[in-house]
């Protein structure tokens, strides 16, 4: 196949479908492994220090165990966590606690400190509560330090440094029934006991490894993106990695970690092996300084206006304005621009769609296929090594793969000191030696291996992704009691966990920007704290029924989604191609928007419905909750 030719060899602008659907389901099929998730490496025992170890700190704190007793618990410090804190304030909830592993706020910001780490969402939609502190990022895309100070920002503004424990990572939750309370123990000795806990872990918080033999035998350096060790590299996030000048150095992984570190690495390094089992897809990031101009023009709710106008348009709904215009939306701005097109203009473009073409799942998907082959094209316009560029070349559908977007990841391939190693024929690394890696049966000897690997993502392992035992009435492990599957009501609350709230990836609405997901969701959480204190319930629990209703709704919208995800190359979106597994398949089908806008209208209607409420042990008359205005 030559560099211009589309899956079938014909014309560079002619989409021939059905040959681009055998296409992909060839290249998912060589890279399916029937270990699924179980592929990966938890980080505990031999391998705790990939994660636990925090290299950030230069000293640890000391402190007595704390015994006390608090209204609210709020587990994490990342954007779902201090925005939960941020909306509890604004309710007048004042006494909580936020309880965080790290040594400051930022979550994954804190965390993810290696050389070219930035948001692929536009910052001024990404960062949250620039409004409400008066904020303007520098950039389009702001990178890691940057969001980091934000955090941090927005830690002073709402005065939580007082009122957090750093350095403790919580170890278990415990629902005592007498007490109506649940006990935080943490790994400093920590009983304490809190009338409402918020798991605000984040969605992608516990790194995972690949479980490739050897892992343990490698004698040189290694470490996780999310625990950069500059001590070993040299340099800091911008680059200047000067310790590397005369090693060799593997990086495993080529998602969006291992695209914004790997050109850093290449221009540092003596030498960089880049293993790669499923190519990116890679598109135009083009980040620019922010214009002054349009700064002092935005109006009160623009941020609120920009990420509902964002979500419209990459949930594929109508829109007037694109106001993000990047290269997440060009997609749909192309969709937008096909609706009218009519068959017989496909015809003459070379486009056969096998079907009905004015199909909405085949135009959904024509435009897919553009989409792709134009990212494609960018591969072989970049790329000056033909075989190099094929191996870079993904083969699936946009969004069977968090998208990327990077100006220097394709480049960095035609440096002489890259070797770029495609495993997708033996589905990985086969092993990792003393002195190297291996793979397609050749050894790389390496003095440094990074694991761009990923993290686990809650939804596929919730033991995994939330890290801590929770119990609730009777005992029950969270865990077991969704062994068969997600039961929430609304995402965020489940029977049998009274005074218990997730934030992150659940029954709710998933969106691109996961600070607008954690946002919405801590507004919620946020009001029904406060209606509950102000109603002197002392328990509020998802109703069975309630709870059962939304699940059926959930599993009846998500079906849409199961064919599509099956079809999908491996990887965490459907749970490295296991049937009906990955993020979308307990998701709100409909949408970000859709979903917040039912639960602003369920707030509104101030009756708390789907939730049961006590207190002394006796339920609170339904005639007692009438409400107010969210």
């Amino acid at each position: 196949m030559s560099r211009n030719d589309t899956a079938t060899g014909a014309a560079p602008n002619a989409i021939d479908m059905e040959a681009l659907r055998r296409k992909y389901q060839a290249e998912r099929d060589k890279r399916v492994r029937s270990d699924h998730e179980a592929q990966y490496t938890e980080v505990t025992g031999a391998f705790a220090h990939y994660y636990e170890v925090d290299p950030y700190i230069d000293r640890g704190i000391s402190r007595e165990p704390l015994t006390d007793d608090i209204e609210v618990a709020i587990i994490g410090g990342g954007f779902s966590g201090i925005l939960s804190a941020a909306r509890l304030s604004q309710q007048g909830v004042d006494d909580f606690r936020i309880i965080e592993a790290a040594g400051d706020f930022g979550g994954t910001w804190y965390w993810n400190r290696y050389p070219g780490a930035q948001c692929d969402i536009d910052s001024y939609s990404y960062l949250p509560l620039l409004e409400e502190i008066g904020y303007i990022p520098k950039e389009k895309y702001s990178y890691a330090d940057e969001i980091f100070e934000h955090s941090r920002r927005v830690g002073e503004a709402f005065g939580l440094y007082e009122r957090t424990c750093f350095q403790t990572r919580v170890r278990s939750l415990d629902w005592d029934e007498e007490a109506a309370r649940w006990i935080i123990r943490t790994d400093r000795g920590d009983a304490m006991r809190a009338r409402f806990v918020i798991t605000a872990v984040g969605s992608a918080s516990r790194a995972k490894l690949p479980g490739i033999p050897g892992i343990t035998d490698f004698k040189g350096d290694s470490f996780h993106t999310s625990r950069w060790d500059y001590g070993v590299t040299g340099g800091d996030q911008r680059g200047g990695m000067s310790k590397l000048a005369d090693k060799r150095v593997a990086v495993i992984g080529t998602g969006a970690t291992g695209v914004q570190c790997i050109p850093y690495l290449a221009r540092d390094c003596g030498h960089l092996y880049v293993f790669q089992r499923t190519p990116s897809s890679v598109d135009v990031r083009g980040n620019k300084p922010t214009d002054p101009q349009w700064a002092a023009s935005l109006q009160p709710g623009w941020q609120k206006h920009r990420r509902e106008n964002f979500a419209t348009v990459v949930q594929g709904l109508p829109f007037e304005e694109d106001l993000v215009d990047d290269s997440w939306t060009d997609i749909f701005r192309n969709l937008a621009a096909m609706g009218s097109t009519p068959a017989d203009d496909n015809a003459a473009n070379g486009d056969t769609a096998n079907g009905d073409s004015h199909d909405p799942a085949a135009m959904i998907e024509l435009a897919d296929f553009r989409k792709m082959e134009q990212l494609r094209a960018r591969v072989d316009a970049t790329v000056s090594r033909p075989h190099i560029a094929a191996a870079l070349k993904p083969w699936y559908r946009l969004f069977c793969k968090r998208p990327t977007f990077n100006d220097e990841f394709l480049p960095t391939f035609n440096r002489r000191n890259v070797t770029l190693v495609d495993t997708s024929f033996c589905k990985g690394v086969e092993r990792i030696t003393e002195t190297g890696v291996v793979a397609n049966g050749v050894e790389y000897p390496v003095d440094l291996i990074v694991f761009a690997t990923g993290f686990e993502i809650t939804i596929t392992d919730f033991r995994k992704g939330i890290g801590f035992d929770i119990n609730g009435r009777g005992g029950t492990s969270l865990y077991d009691h969704w062994a068969g599957g997600l039961s929430t009501l609304h995402g965020h609350s489940t029977h049998g966990f009274p005074n218990w709230f997730y934030i992150g990836i659940s029954q709710n609405a998933l969106s691109p920007n996961m600070t607008h997901m954690y946002d919405e969701q801590a507004t919620h959480i946020a009001y029904i704290v406060a209606e509950a204190r102000r109603h002197g319930a002392e328990v509020v629990e998802a109703d069975p029924a309630a709870e059962a209703k939304w699940v059926a709704l959930i599993r009846k919208l998500a079906v849409a989604n199961h064919d599509f995800l099956e079809s999908c190359t491996p990887g965490y979106y459907n749970n490295e191609g296991a049937p009906r597994g990955g993020i979308f398949a307990e998701t709100y089908a409909p949408g970000i928007n859709a979903f917040n806008a039912k639960l602003a209208e369920w707030r509104s209607d101030g009756r708390l419905a789907g939730l049961r409420l006590s207190r002394n042990g006796q339920p609170i008359d339904g005639r007692e909750l009438t409400g107010r205005a969210a």
